[in-house]
């Protein structure tokens, strides 16, 4: 099907595990299509998609990258993402700009964690499966199939099958031409050849499934196969396209990436197969809502109004901003007037450019289910849609995954703060899963994220790109104090300094709160032993004098504090007077109202593999969380507990262990509750030990 406009053009994402070979299979689509003369290899760092130095040194994809190349008078974007779990906010933004989907899978790994913890996005797209490595002898298809019907609960349609002399993988049976094609890596020709023998019986098979598949899509097809009539290849494309479309039908190709060997299959179904961006609006329309909350449609058409999303954001210090937009409807001229109908601000477009990984080529305009960049937007993010401003829309985002992991940083030259604060805040606007706070309790800059991979790679951005390096460790735990029991204590502060002296005197009485409650001040003198005037600087006292809890130098919270008698000298009182007087009578009866330590517990939902999740349980339980609640969800377990955040600071790694890779989780502070007396008793001491460290100091 090659219709002129935006009906020749195909989006795609390719996504995988990790290393099961996304990059290699980008360089053989690109060397095939003519783009580059030579395959790039991801273990050289030569690849075109892989172009980030942290790309080339960890050999491994960890950004997205845009591609482009054309096929059968079709121009395919060709979104190559990372595979890693810690890196998936990467592959979901993507899957926001494209229209269908290529599954990476390899028999030497399997089906992971990573794909089948995005399989629910993935599946709302149209979706093609390559099945890669078959050079390798570990695993097979079959296994594979099996894994497919059993982890994504789909039943792959196979569409070609590896050709092999002994061992070696050296083209593929095409089962929809009913020819052999050939190919080699070193470079861009392949041949179409009859099928060698011994092939017939597999390919005879593989048809009638194709036939059944495609009639099953078509009530017209249906009653022709039915009938007995054979379906033409036209027949059974349209047959197909229509199961894709609706995802009842997921075809499966076979190759290998690294011999450049069943691409040609491959490119054809992408063309063929997958719907342009005009066909995916008509099965998907282009919702959101305008301005005032109003639902709102678009045509994806040119002459539609403009409107598209920012789907990633990359910022260089010397190269500066650009945004990847993926384009819904209408048209955007370079150097144009654009409204952010997310953040309602008017934007000045730079540049258009089209890319193939780092290179760059200006274009005067894009139209309707283009994918390009945008040079010099200032306010802009990811996630935020552009429009005319004349008919304002704004298009869902999804829910990324939340920070899990975190680390305290600190800069190792003190020169190197701003460095450190600059920058964090600019890698935070290319990767919005990425967390970035100054606790104002322990006072410490902490940068959160999806994993250990996810922080390492920031980091070392960090550092490569604004110069800035830094120390981490462990982020102090914001412990509070509280009371038990009510006291009362009297604060008298008197000094004489040879003029007008200083005089103060209030008793005060602490009552503990609800959880939760927070801090209440009244005022219960009778008889003007306190002026009126001197009761805000009562307060003020008792205000600052809970930011050091008596017991280990922690904020004091949930206490109520009274006022009820006191004195004053009608030369020498003051409001500061008051004020030391007021903290001296807060610190006296706290010690007394039996003070105890509250810590953060934590709200933590795991998903883990139902095999795994008696020793997820396990370890929670040793962690001293709380079960909530279990439930099943899919092949998956759920486990909802509570558990103190310093029993969970470094659970990551844990998991990992635990699960074979296979789990995940997301925590959110849940309420504070007290420590047990034994964990106190500790931290109590530490906290001694640091006081008298810095004051030795």
């Amino acid at each position: 099907m090659n219709e002129p406009g935006a009906r020749s053009l195909r989006n795609v994402a390719v996504v995988a595990n990790r290393g099961a070979g996304k990059t290699s299979l980008a360089e053989a689509i690109l060397l095939t299509t003519g783009v580059i003369p030579t395959m790039g290899s991801v273990m050289q760092g030569t690849t075109v998609s892989d172009f980030e130095p942290e790309e080339i040194q960890h050999r491994s994809s960890v950004s997205t990258s845009l591609l482009r190349c054309s096929w059968n008078q079709t121009t395919i974007n060709v979104l190559d993402t990372p595979g890693a779990l810690s890196l998936l906010g990467e592959a979901l933004t993507a899957l926001q700009a494209v229209d269908a989907v290529i599954v990476i899978l390899s028999p030497a790994s399997g089906i992971r964690s990573e794909l089948v913890r995005l399989w629910s996005q993935v599946l709302r797209l149209p979706c093609l499966i390559f099945v890669n490595e078959l050079e390798k002898e570990s695993g097979s298809i079959e296994e594979l199939l099996a894994g497919c019907h059993r982890d994504l609960d789909i039943t792959p349609l196979p569409m070609s099958c590896a050709l092999k002399d002994g061992a070696q993988c050296i083209g593929v049976a095409d089962f929809l031409s009913q020819a052999a094609i050939h190919s080699r890596a070193d470079n861009a020709k392949w041949q179409q050849q009859p099928l060698p023998s011994g092939v017939e019986a597999t390919v005879a098979e593989a048809r009638k499934r194709i036939q059944e598949a495609a009639a099953e899509c078509d009530d017209q097809l249906l009653e022709q196969y039915l009938s007995g009539s054979e379906l033409s290849e036209g027949d059974l494309l349209r047959g197909l396209r229509a199961g894709i479309q609706a995802g009842t039908v997921v075809p499966l190709y076979a190759g290998s990436a690294l011999k450049n060997i069943g691409i040609v299959p491959l490119l054809n179904a992408i063309v063929d197969l997958l719907p342009s961006p005009a066909d995916r609006a008509q099965t998907r329309p282009l919702t959101g809502h305008d301005t005032n909350g109003t639902e709102v449609t678009r045509v994806a058409a040119p002459d539609a109004p403009f409107s598209g999303v920012i789907f990633k954001t990359i910022i260089d210090p010397f190269v500066g901003r650009l945004s990847y937009l993926r384009v819904w409807s209408g048209s955007l001229q370079a150097d144009s007037l654009l409204y952010n109908a997310t953040r309602k601000i008017k934007e000045k477009s730079g540049h258009l450019y089209q890319l193939v990984g780092k290179k760059h080529t200006a274009v005067g305009t894009a139209a309707a289910g283009d994918i390009i960049a945008i040079g010099k937007l200032k306010d802009s993010q990811t996630g935020d849609t552009l429009c005319d401003e004349h008919h304002p829309i704004v298009y869902p985002w999804p829910a990324l995954p939340k920070p899990v992991l975190s680390f305290a940083i600190e800069p190792k030259s003190s020169a190197d703060i701003d460095k450190v604060s600059l920058g964090l805040h600019k890698l935070i606007e290319e990767d919005p899963t990425l967390g970035f706070t100054r606790n104002a309790d322990t006072k410490e800059m902490v940068l959160s994220g999806t994993g250990q991979l996810h922080l390492d790679l920031a980091l070392e951005k960090l550092q490569r790109k604004y110069g800035a390096e830094v120390l981490i460790h462990t982020p102090k735990i914001p412990y509070r104090e509280t009371i038990r029991s009510t006291a009362q204590a009297q604060g008298k502060y008197k000094k004489q300094t040879g003029g007008h002296g200083q005089y103060g005197d209030c008793w005060l009485e602490l009552m503990p709160s609800a959880r939760g409650e927070g801090f209440a001040f009244t005022n219960r003198v009778v008889g003007g032993v306190i002026p009126r005037n001197f009761i805000p600087a009562v307060e003020k006292g008792v205000i600052e004098a809970m930011q050091h809890g008596t017991l280990a130098g922690f904020p004091v919270v949930d206490v109520r504090v009274a006022v009820y008698d006191g004195s004053y000298h009608v030369v020498d009182s003051s409001e500061m007077s008051f004020k030391i007087a007021a903290s001296m009578a807060f610190k006296k009866a706290m010690e007394t109202a039996h003070p105890i330590l509250l810590e953060p517990m934590m709200m933590v939902e795991v998903e883990a593999p139902a095999a795994h999740i008696g020793a997820v349980i396990g370890d929670l339980n040793a962690r001293r969380g709380r079960i909530v609640h279990v439930e099943a969800r899919g092949h998956a377990e759920i486990v909802k507990a509570l558990v103190p955040l310093s029993e969970i600071m470094t659970y990551t790694t844990t998991l990992n262990s635990l699960t074979g890779g296979g789990g995940s989780y997301v925590m959110e502070l849940a309420r504070y509750d007290e420590v047990p007396r034994e964990v106190a008793a500790k931290i109590v001491e530490e906290a001694k030990a640091n006081r008298q460290a810095v004051a030795a100091h």
